[in-house]
């Protein structure tokens, strides 16, 4: 089995645990109680807090705080600085420990860099959240949002190809060559041109 890779200047505190094959980089700081799955990358100078817990493969790039009450799946991709809150009303002066609002980010979805993301919203399968971008609400699977409030200009495929979708609500990955439906607001894959070994 792989063996995690901890650069000397990071900090994994006692009661993290640490899956097989993760990379924690320079001045990272992993505290006790956070769940990093495997192959996971973190770039320089994150910080993981109490409760987080990452799927498999997640890339974590550089100036990045993961506050307890995130959920980050499978294949998770967070960009440069972007940012995560766990309190709608935070205070100095008044203690909010018990009211930390839970955030889903789901299997395959990126936050694209300095993206906020305001605590109490699920980010949708393979959604893909727009460079500075600031998330106030939920965001459907496959569906790409930008701009502050974030608002959805369109959708996006599994490898992050824009869709374009014909009057029968269908579309196809111009990369992969995968096709989707569009029917209701909701976007769904029904066709794999390839075995690539994971299904949906």
């Amino acid at each position: 089995m792989e063996e995690c890779f901890v650069h000397p200047t990071a900090v994994v505190d006692d009661g993290a645990l640490i899956g097989p094959g993760t990379r924690i980089w320079h001045f990272c700081h992993v505290m006790a109680g956070a769940c990093l799955g495997a192959g996971c990358n973190l770039g320089q100078n994150v910080m993981i807090a109490p409760g987080v817990t990452l799927g498999r493969n997640v890339k974590i790039q550089n100036n990045v705080s993961v506050y307890s009450g995130v959920v980050c799946e499978d294949d998770v991709f967070l960009g440069p600085s972007c940012v995560f809150t766990n309190v709608r009303n935070p205070r100095a002066a008044v203690s909010r420990r018990g009211e930390y609002l839970p955030t889903v980010v789901r299997r395959g979805a990126t936050v694209g860099a300095n993206a906020t993301v305001v605590c109490g919203v699920e980010i949708g399968e393979y959604a893909f959240v727009g460079a500075g971008a600031v998330v106030t609400r939920s965001v459907p699977a496959y569906a790409l949002v930008v701009g502050a409030p974030a608002r959805q200009i369109g959708w996006m495929s599994r490898r992050g190809c824009r869709l374009e979708f014909d009057g029968e609500g269908r579309a196809a990955c111009g990369e992969s060559g995968e096709v989707y439906t569009l029917q209701n607001n909701e976007v769904q894959l029904i066709e794999y041109p390839y075995d690539n070994g994971g299904g949906k």
